[in-house]
């Protein structure tokens, strides 16, 4: 089946094939000891492919940050597969053409088709452990259950931090168009739920403010409804509050393996942090008007041609 982009805010259209390159301009901090504030434009260029077989590293390395600590407890080499075997659904970003390294995923793993394979078993047991620990996530007890008769599509998207937001609707209306046609093509994508893997951080002290009593700079925390509250969570994933204003539930868990001190409480920095995975359920109705509100908040600057676009973000 051929892949095209259908969007209608500028982004060419042509296939992933054919490397469907999107430019903006990135920011750079500057090594000016003059002001933290100066940052120098630097242009970079996006392109979307297919997952291919070269990216099998790339997908390991990614899905060992996105599952934190645990990632240890999964065999990631089975799970690249599966993505990988997937030749018509999901996508990549890559910055130095086809061959290079992925610099993010978006994938939709169907867990009923898979319920049989090992790493699949491994997958779902570990998070209905883990939605055990926390009452918000409960319900999954019951949607993820065997007799359940839920479509269950696992979504998988994780990025480099120095990627931008803004490449993310571009991946996620991609994915729905291809479940589209994988639908069209009676294969086995009508989900009924998509469940959204992620994770997000609390801010801690670091070691620093510790041992020298001095006072902690202020952050402007979010609970996990978006709401400025005084509960200091944060997103790695900034689409993620989109995602739980369009959410049947979402939670957080902690993970089995302890997070390190020495990464978790940074003596250099003003905050050190303590991560947690995350969890966003959606009936699959709500994931095309979240996709959209992504679109409206994470939107690259009006000033897109047909050949790329044109946006200063912040790494």
């Amino acid at each position: 089946m051929p892949k095209r982009k259908h969007t209608d805010d500028g982004f060419d259209h042509r296939t992933k094939e054919e490397d469907s390159e999107q430019e903006f301009s990135g920011l750079e901090e500057s090594s000016s000891d003059d002001s933290e504030d100066e940052y120098d434009e630097i242009p970079v260029d996006f392109e979307w492919f297919d997952p291919q077989k070269q990216d099998f590293e790339g997908f390991q390395m990614l899905l060992r940050q996105l599952l934190g600590t645990d990632a240890s407890s999964f065999h990631l080499g089975a799970i690249a597969d599966l993505i990988l075997d997937q030749k018509l659904l999901g996508s990549t970003v890559k910055t130095d053409g086809n061959e290079s390294d992925p610099h993010a995923v978006l994938t939709v793993l169907n867990l009923k088709q898979h319920k049989d394979k090992p790493v699949i078993k491994a997958l779902v047991e570990y998070l209905l452990d883990r939605a055990s620990t926390d009452p918000s996530l409960s319900p999954l007890l019951s949607l993820l259950a065997p007799n359940s008769g839920n479509e269950v599509g696992l979504i998988l998207s994780e990025r480099w931090v120095n990627i931008a937001t803004e490449v993310v609707p571009p991946m996620y209306e991609m994915l729905l168009e291809e479940i589209q046609w994988a639908i069209d093509e009676k294969e086995p994508y009508t989900f009924s739920h998509y469940l959204v893997w992620s994770k997000i951080y609390h801010a801690i002290p670091s070691i620093l403010d510790e041992t020298t009593n001095r006072p902690m700079k202020k952050m402007k925390p979010k609970s996990s409804n978006g709401v400025n509250d005084g509960q200091s969570m944060y997103y790695f994933h900034p689409e993620d509050e989109i995602l739980h204003g369009h959410a049947i539930l979402h939670g957080s868990f902690d993970y089995k393996t302890p997070v390190p001190e020495g990464d978790s409480r940074n003596a250099f920095q003003d905050f050190g942090i303590t991560p947690q995975g995350h969890l966003i359920m959606l009936e699959a109705r709500a994931l095309k008007s979240a996709v959209g509100a992504m679109k409206a908040e994470f939107s690259f600057s009006p000033a897109i041609s047909k050949t790329g676009m044109d946006e200063s973000w912040s790494p």
